[in-house]
């Protein structure tokens, strides 16, 4: 069994940066492949970013060159930078974790076996 709890959340301003963490227990982490999700209100979970058990990463076009994913495997986190922030970004941010080698992180939310409680990022204007 897998426990994720995700931390970094808040309140701030458009263009401003937040950098989300997610700690893992389990002792296989490094063969994880990690991703975050966001959902916004009235909306559908939708995918924001991922990164292998290898360090591939893959990004939602809608965060691209803006968000930046990264592991720490010693410590059992995975990070989500985020910079350049809009209110569009605004949604409560999930970690979800598989046990997998692929060499590309899983993009899909149904392809994740684990997840945390979630952390809310709100963006003001």
């Amino acid at each position: 069994q897998v426990q994720l709890v995700e931390s970094g959340g808040g309140l701030v301003q458009a263009g401003g940066s937040l950098r989300l963490s997610c700690a893992a227990s389990g002792r296989t982490f490094s063969s994880y492949a990690m991703g975050w999700f966001r959902q916004a209100p009235g909306k559908e979970r939708e995918f924001v970013a991922a990164i292998s058990w290898s360090g591939d990463s893959t990004y939602a076009d809608s965060v691209k060159g803006r968000f930046t994913i990264s592991r720490d495997n010693a410590k059992k986190v995975v990070y989500l930078q985020m910079n350049s922030l809009k209110p569009e970004d605004t949604a409560v941010y999930y970690c979800a974790a598989r046990d997998t080698r692929v060499v590309a992180p899983p993009t899909r939310s149904w392809a994740y076996d684990y997840w945390g409680q979630g952390t809310q990022v709100t963006v003001s204007s």
